[in-house]
């Protein structure tokens, strides 16, 4: 979605939670915290509240939903605002993008990235989160890895290790525990973590 957190809609996702919630007290916290930040008027969450990725996730299950029940796409995966389709017809996948685009601009008052939208053949990889998944492997995008090497702290090493054991990715593991253990080594010379 194009600028999700600051697009969210204050009122729908409110509207959203009192289907769920009926508690007043809790229903007077939630709208608290809601029109605590405003990207715009009656809309945005900030990005790393705690809130927020609650919120998030309940305002795009009605994409799942849709997704699911009134598309009735196989395989579709979303983590956030970031989300996949695969199926073996391309003509299939071309016809879900215009209804995806009126259902999201509709019920959510969201736009699709137009940049960020690609039709691609499993075997040429699918860009997801940092990982170009592949049929039989998943890699790191290059992007990730550079990020990665740039960013690379004693603070982040288990981070960065974990997001490693998750893919293909021997080679660029060598090369963050040499350049963790050259950087951030104590003076004895022991490796400090």
């Amino acid at each position: 979605m194009r600028k999700f957190f600051d697009s969210i809609n204050h009122e729908i996702l409110f509207s959203l939670i009192k289907k769920e919630i009926t508690d007043e007290k809790t229903l007077e916290l939630i709208w608290t915290i809601l029109k605590s930040f405003e990207k715009n008027s009656g809309k945005g969450l900030p990005l790393g509240n705690v809130t927020s990725q609650l919120f998030a996730n309940i305002y795009l299950n009605q994409l799942d939903q849709f997704a699911q029940h009134l598309l009735k796409a196989k395989w579709y995966a979303r983590y956030c605002d970031d989300f996949v389709i695969v199926d073996q017809d391309r003509t299939v996948l071309e016809n879900y993008i215009p209804r995806i685009h009126t259902f999201l601009s509709n019920e959510l008052k969201l736009d699709l990235h137009p940049n960020k939208i690609s039709l691609r053949k499993a075997r040429q990889g699918i860009d997801f989160l940092g990982y170009i998944v592949l049929p039989h492997r998943k890699v790191l995008r290059t992007k990730t890895k550079i990020h990665i090497l740039k960013k690379i702290t004693g603070k982040n090493f288990a981070s960065y290790k974990g997001m490693l054991s998750h893919c293909k990715g021997k080679k660029i593991e060598r090369i963050l525990d040499s350049k963790t253990a050259k950087t951030y080594s104590s003076d004895k010379g022991q490796n400090v973590f």
